[in-house]
């Protein structure tokens, strides 16, 4: 069959945490998430966060370790922001949270891009990234002929 039943976008993303409670104070705390729903059965721990209503992240407390970055699967989490301008003020409230990032600033997706944004790891160092569509023109780009997403 070649007809299109309907176009497909992503729902909500499920990520792997060691620790729901470290993690659900930093989606919540950090990054402004609220939370929707919570599975408190101590083997089965959960939380659904979500904006306005909406569901977004799932986190599910089941990790055994942390992100590994050289393994098939999710490779980062890339959040859209408004403006550039909210993309600056994520990074300052990143950085007053001790949070570390993969690069300094907000950078370009690429070279000459207009779109750009800030590159950072989660508590388990699941690779994350706020961005803006448009705002970055004239930001440096840290991977010279790649996207600035694919090797932090």
């Amino acid at each position: 069959m070649t007809s299109v039943i309907s176009t497909l976008r992503t729902g909500h993303v499920g990520l792997n945490v060691t620790d729901l409670d470290r993690s659900l104070a930093f989606y919540r705390d950090a990054l402004g998430f609220q939370v929707l729903g919570e599975g408190k059965e101590e083997a089965r721990r959960f939380a659904l966060l979500g904006q306005d209503g909406e569901l977004v992240l799932t986190l599910w407390q089941q990790a055994d370790g942390a992100f590994a970055p050289a393994s098939a699967g999710l490779h980062h989490l890339a959040l859209s922001a408004g403006a550039i301008e909210d993309v600056r003020q994520y990074e300052e409230r990143l950085r007053s949270l001790g949070v570390e990032f993969a690069y300094e600033g907000v950078v370009a997706h690429g070279e000459g891009a207009a779109s750009g944004g800030i590159f950072f790891h989660d508590p388990d160092g699941t690779r994350l990234e706020i961005f803006a569509p448009t705002g970055a023109e004239g930001a440096e780009a840290p991977t010279p002929g790649a996207p600035t997403c694919g090797f932090f």
